[in-house]
């Protein structure tokens, strides 16, 4: 008879801890990608819009170089910043070309 109790208490356990998996799936938070701020990393993300402005062969804007250089926009105003303290790009119309 103790052997029936046991076997009875260690299925409904084991239903219990189903029936708990089942019935609260949860949803992963949505991650933001940081941006790491280096001089190496900064470095890469100006050649990276530098390539992508040199490929277009006209000026755009930044939605469009990150769109390009497959870069966040984040990155991509990082790139630009080291590119205009270098003197390699312009602003013409609220857009960028290479200088």
């Amino acid at each position: 008879m103790a052997e029936k109790k046991a076997t009875t208490k260690a299925a409904a356990k084991t239903t219990k801890a189903a029936a708990e998996k089942k019935a609260a799936p949860k949803k992963a938070a949505a991650k933001k990608a940081e941006v790491v701020i280096n001089v190496e990393t900064v470095g890469f993300k100006a050649g990276d819009v530098y390539q992508a402005l040199f490929a277009a062969e006209k000026a755009l804007s930044v939605k469009e170089i990150a769109k390009l250089a497959k870069i966040t926009e984040a990155e991509t105003l990082l790139g630009i910043g080291w590119l205009f303290k270098e003197g390699k790009i312009k602003e013409e119309n609220n857009l960028i070309t290479l200088a």
